[in-house]
Parts: structure tokens; C-alpha cells; sequence
């Protein structure tokens, strides 16, 4: 097992710096100028020192070349001067966000905790909803609990998380004024009444989040449940005497998780950016937030960092879910 993990961590090296240059490359191509923004006052002299500031004077290989420099190399010595008081960076040029000036990571750093605490957490509860639901729907299968589950399951799928959360809002915001439309990254918790305020400006954004992602995950686990549970072993089971639980949730359950975990596995690095139209919605100030606005204002170095942060997790929950196959099946091995 160790050893496949190195040699799918050193394959992967390759597969994330091409990723990189082609996301480099259709950025280059993509129209927009981070000097668009600026005001037409600026003489055109002091424009082009500002973008030979930016790096814009540059070639793109050269540019592309510092990027990976930076990324892999300088910003790790940061992190560790930072950790442990050390000087490895020595002032070393960090990346540099086009529009706000200031280093990309610490501007991913403040927006990371808004990412996590609402959709990260939106995407707890959806996995914790739709394995008992999945579990349930496939052993009492064509119950009313089974097409009930299936029935929320479909809408919560087809219908987009844009028009839900709109919806919500419109209800549950301005209607009632139960919870407030507008997500407060300002607010500290640091009692009673700050933690309620939190839970409520968190509710509906979870709630939209958490029932995309239960409906898909609990459709994947009620048709791998059924797919097993007609399986000749389960009938071997019950044969022997074996109770009803332990076969459902022991042999027929670890079993059915095989094909399950990838689709948990690999929908991880949505937390970080597969919620772009929500955090919109409810103005989460996250990294789905941060995204827009970086193309928007054609800002290369963040829209390039964050993409290839993304590709980075899809890579690694990938390598996690093959890693998970061999836990949940004894026959899966990676000699």
C-alpha cells in the first residue's frame, strides 16, 4: 500500500504541473486586462510601469516558470517561518494578487473558515442524511419511506441551489424574517447569543448545500444497497442463521460503500469550490466568492493559484478513495 501511494504521488507531479499550464495558458487567452480597472487619469507611462510591476512585461513561460517557483517553493518557506520562526524565505517574492496587492494565500487564508464552516459543514450533514436514507430506502425497498426519500432525492437534485436558496430567502427571510438573507462574515462568536446568531445566518446556506448533496449521495447508496442485497452471499447469511442486522450492516453495508466512497470522496474539494453559486447567494465571503470576483477583475496569479489548489484536492481525495477501497474490501490490494 505505501508503495502505491508513492508511485501515484509521483505520477501525480506531471498530471498537476500540466494542469497548471493549460489553466495558465487559457487564462493568457482569455480577454480582460488587470489594467482595465484603472483610472483613465493614470499617464501611459505610469501604466506600464505599473504592469512591468505586475509582472504583465514579462513572457509567458517566464511568468508561468516564477508561478510554479513561487508556489512550490517559496510560499512553503513562509509557512514554515511563520510555524517555526526561521528565515528561509529571506523576503522572497510571494504570489501577488492583481487587484487587492496583497500575497494570494493570505487572502485564501481569511476566506477558508467561511468556506469550511458553511459549506464544509453543509457537506457533513448531507453525507450524515443520505447513508441512513440510502440505507433505509434500499432494505424497505417501494415503501412510503422509499419513495418519499426518492421523491426529496429528485427535487433536491434537479432543482439548482440558486433558485432554492432565492426561494428560501424570499420565505423564510423576508416573509417570516426568521433568519437574515445576507451571511454577517464579520460577526464573532464569543457567547451565547453571538453562537445563535451564528446557527442562524448558517441555516439556510446549509440547508440548500446539505440537501444538493444528500440527494446525490443517497441515490448512489440505495442502488449500490440493492445491488448487494441480492447478492448470493446475503442469502448464504441469512441461511445460516445470521442476524438480520450484522448481514445488513456489516457484510452488506461495507460492501455497498466501495462505489459510495468515491463519489464522498471526490466531492470534498466542492467544498472549496463547487458552491460558487451559493456562497453568491447568501454573500458568503469563501473561496467561491473569491473566485468570481478574481476573473472578473482578470486576476491571474489568484484564479491560477486557487484552480490548481482544486485540482490539487481532486488528486488527493482520488488517491484517498483508492487507499478507502482496500479498507472496506480485504480482496482489493495494491501489490
Amino acid at each position: 500500500m505505501l508503495a502505491y501511494t508513492i508511485r501515484r504521488l509521483i505520477l501525480a507531479i506531471p498530471t498537476l504541473i500540466f494542469i497548471a499550464l493549460v489553466i495558465f495558458l487559457l487564462l493568457e487567452l482569455a480577454p480582460g486586462d488587470p489594467m482595465a480597472n484603472m483610472p483613465l487619469s493614470i499617464p501611459p507611462e505610469v501604466r506600464q510601469q505599473m504592469r512591468e510591476a505586475l509582472g504583465l512585461g514579462q513572457p509567458w513561460y517566464v511568468r508561468f516558470g516564477l508561478w510554479l517557483y513561487q508556489f512550490f517553493i517559496v510560499e512553503p518557506q513562509y509557512w514554515i517561518d511563520a510555524a517555526f520562526g526561521t528565515n528561509f524565505a529571506d523576503g522572497a517574492q510571494r504570489i501577488i494578487s492583481f487587484q487587492s496587492r496583497s500575497p494570494v494565500f493570505e487572502i485564501i487564508a481569511e476566506r477558508i473558515p467561511q468556506t469550511l464552516w458553511v459549506v464544509g459543514l453543509s457537506y457533513i450533514v448531507g453525507v450524515l442524511i443520505a447513508l441512513p436514507i440510502g440505507i433505509a430506502g434500499a432494505y424497505w425497498q417501494y415503501s412510503w419511506f422509499d419513495q418519499l426519500g426518492t421523491f426529496i432525492s429528485m427535487v433536491g437534485f434537479s432543482v439548482p441551489t440558486f433558485f432554492t436558496g432565492v426561494l428560501l430567502i424570499v420565505i423564510f427571510a423576508v416573509n417570516l424574517g426568521w433568519f437574515p438573507s445576507i451571511y454577517n462574515t464579520t460577526l464573532v462568536v464569543n457567547d451565547w447569543s453571538s453562537f445563535l446568531a451564528q446557527v442562524r445566518q448558517m441555516a439556510m446556506p446549509v440547508f440548500v448545500l446539505a440537501l444538493y448533496n444528500a440527494a446525490q449521495i443517497s441515490r448512489y447508496m440505495r442502488a449500490s444497497m440493492l445491488d448487494n442485497l441480492q447478492q448470493d452471499y446475503v442469502r448464504t447469511a441469512r441461511a445460516k442463521g445470521m442476524n438480520e442486522r450484522v448481514v445488513v450492516l456489516k457484510h452488506v453495508l461495507r460492501n455497498s460503500m466501495i462505489p459510495v466512497v468515491t463519489v464522498i470522496a471526490l466531492g470534498v474539494p466542492q467544498v472549496f469550490g463547487g458552491a460558487i453559486i451559493t456562497e453568491q447567494v447568501f454573500k458568503v465571503n469563501g473561496l467561491g466568492q473569491l473566485l468570481i470576483i478574481a476573473i472578473q477583475g482578470s486576476d491571474i496569479p489568484m484564479v491560477l493559484t486557487l484552480t490548481f489548489i482544486f485540482a490539487v484536492l481532486i488528486v488527493v481525495f482520488n488517491l484517498i478513495a483508492d487507499i478507502l477501497y482496500g479498507v472496506f474490501d480485504p480482496r482489493i490490494r495494491y501489490d
